[in-house]
């Protein structure tokens, strides 16, 4: 299975692994899923610790870069295409980082771990922790 982490399914994966749950747990521990995290994913992070909405436990520049790396997490760059298919999205969410992920998921083939309810209605397969 190949997943796009939403941003808070990460910091889950990252600091409370059981909010997500012993099934998604077993799927992300598996040796054939390949996990992504998306671009978006850290500018919404950088823009939440700007904001003093979140704080992690060392800067984001080191943060992220060895988590993706112990956590065997490639990252997912925002291309273009990306972008585009952002503006072929029905109006069902506003959240622009949201709104990406949704894109990226539907463009790449991924399966979108969140569990933000709003995705929904969208036409993207999704997994839900729990």
């Amino acid at each position: 299975m190949r997943i796009l982490l939403d941003t808070h399914c990460w910091l889950w994966m990252e600091a409370a692994p059981e909010r997500l749950g012993e099934r998604v747990r077993e799927i992300l521990e598996d040796p054939e899923t390949e996990l992504r995290l998306s671009s978006a994913s850290v500018w919404e992070l950088a823009i939440k610790i700007a904001l003093g909405k979140l704080e992690l436990p060392e800067p984001i520049e080191r943060y992220v870069p060895a988590r993706l790396t112990r956590g065997s997490v490639e990252a997912l760059p925002i291309r273009h295409e990306h972008a585009l298919e952002v503006a072929a999205l029905p109006p069902h969410h506003a959240d622009p980082f949201d709104r990406m992920l949704i894109a990226q998921a539907r463009r790449e083939s991924l399966v979108l771990l969140t569990a933000d309810a709003a995705f929904a209605p969208y036409q993207v397969e999704l997994l839900r922790p729990a």
